[in-house]
């Protein structure tokens, strides 16, 4: 384990006693309401350090100036998943995530990196994610990569596994990713099928418009069958999540403000739609990445309110009718989709409405599946510890699939059904691209007996 520096111990505490927000440390009443709903305390056998309550603690002392910060506030705020079930828990109404990513943003101007993490988050933060062309570069990489044979030999040789065992799962439950043809043939309107419900923007994201872009097509092809009339504006990027959580805030805002002079353009709007939770947690929190700005502030408030999950705007609209083969499901809630969108029944009540499957609840399907963004790379073991009770429960609905409403939720339950060897019988899914599929099957069905009783 490293150790700070007193030099940056004395940098750290003047910058938590300038930049934290007192106010809302001071709004923790230390009740201890949080405790039960996080996962990392209950964990770690009831370690308050590993608890909102207590990292708050550490956060108010060092920026009271009663204690200097040392590495346990680093690994502490480290550990934390960032999944805000503390929120929705919390009486006083602790805005805990955003105090997370203050502390988090400190820590981050005053690390000193060696040169190939420097290397990497340069190359993450700058180079690639904020353009468009070049994730489609990367991705198409990765579509190189499993259709030319490489895939096949790096898994027989096991030089998949030459970074890490885990590192070797996470490759095995990557999606089948789309041509270089197929990434730059991307819509950007989408008329409704017959009358108009609602007219509404997509957002269509980084990752989730290249590696996980069938999804996004299951996405408009749902709000189309739904009468929606979409718009996806071009000039629209990266909404910041791993920028604004990695300690980057000044370059979250820099591809908020892009994507908020995006939607601005478009007229009589009625929501911006999206299919991925922790997408639209940090959109919905724009107007908070902004907070006493002049300039942004309000122009963030407007574009966070129109932020809506595509489960909510199915729902709203009617969805379409589905059907499919008689199959047992659960779901896995998104922590940001439910704790920071407040979005938790929509998705069940989807799910319920599929005729042929039967929906089975799983326990603690509010707790946090372990992904977290790129935690489970970071944090493995607590990641792994938190998948692998996770999996029992959902291994004790007898489900044959488990949904998921984000791709980080889904890439871990892929990982954990591989870890339990149960991939002939289990599958995991995103929602959107399960009810495509509900869809698409009761066209078929019902079309067939149309036909047949016209004959």
């Amino acid at each position: 384990m490293s150790t700070m520096s007193n030099e940056r111990k004395q940098q750290i505490s003047r910058d938590f006693q300038e930049k934290m927000n007192d106010d809302e440390l001071l709004n923790c009443m230390r009740c201890g309401f949080c405790l039960p709903s996080c996962p990392t305390y209950i964990e770690t056998g009831g370690y308050e350090g590993a608890s909102p309550r207590g990292r708050i603690s550490l956060m108010k002392a060092v920026a009271d100036g009663m204690i200097e910060p040392d590495q346990d506030l680093e690994d502490q705020l480290s550990l934390c998943l960032g999944c805000r079930a503390c929120e929705p828990a919390c009486p006083s109404g602790v805005k805990y995530g955003q105090l997370v990513e203050q502390a988090r943003d400190i820590l981050q101007e005053e690390k000193q990196h060696s040169l190939p993490v420097r290397t990497v988050r340069r190359v993450v933060f700058d180079e690639v994610f904020p353009h468009k062309k070049r994730m489609r570069k990367l991705v198409g990489l990765m579509w190189f990569y499993q259709k030319t044979g490489i895939q096949k030999l790096a898994r027989a040789t096991k030089a998949v596994n030459i970074a890490g065992r885990q590192m070797g799962m996470m490759e095995k439950v990557l999606p089948n990713i789309p041509s270089p043809k197929e990434l730059k043939k991307r819509p950007t309107y989408i008329e409704p099928k017959t009358t108009k419900t609602k007219r509404v923007a997509f957002f269509s994201g980084c990752l989730m418009d290249t590696m996980f872009m069938k999804t996004n097509d299951s996405t408009l092809y749902l709000l189309q069958e739904s009468n929606c009339e979409v718009v996806i504006p071009e000039e629209q990027n990266c909404c910041g999540a791993l920028h604004g959580h990695s300690g980057e805030k000044g370059k979250a805002k820099q591809l908020a403000k892009r994507n908020i002079e995006a939607f601005e353009k478009l007229e009589d709007i009625d929501h911006i739609v999206l299919n991925s939770g922790g997408c639209g947690a940090f959109l919905t929190d724009y107007d908070e990445l902004f907070h006493g700005d002049p300039e942004w502030e309000e122009r963030a408030k407007e574009f966070s309110n129109k932020v809506l999950d595509i489960s909510e705007v199915l729902v709203e609209v009617g969805p379409p009718k589905m059907v499919l083969e008689p199959q047992v499901i659960t779901y896995q809630d998104s922590c940001h989709l439910r704790n920071v969108m407040k979005t938790a029944s929509a998705p069940r009540q989807l799910l319920q409405s599929i005729e042929g499957v039967t929906y089975k609840e799983m326990k603690q399907a509010d707790r946090c599946c372990g992904s977290a963004g790129i935690y489970n790379l970071i944090e493995t073991e607590m990641s792994m510890q938190i998948l692998d009770e996770k999996m029992v429960h959902a291994t004790h609905t007898d489900a044959t699939t488990i949904v998921t409403a984000n791709p980080g939720c889904l890439l871990q339950m892929k990982l954990g059904i591989e870890r339990e060897q149960k991939s002939e019988h289990m599958k995991g899914v995103h929602i959107v691209d399960l009810l495509a599929d509900a869809v698409r099957h009761y066209q078929e069905k019902y079309a067939s007996h149309s036909l047949q009783n016209n004959m």
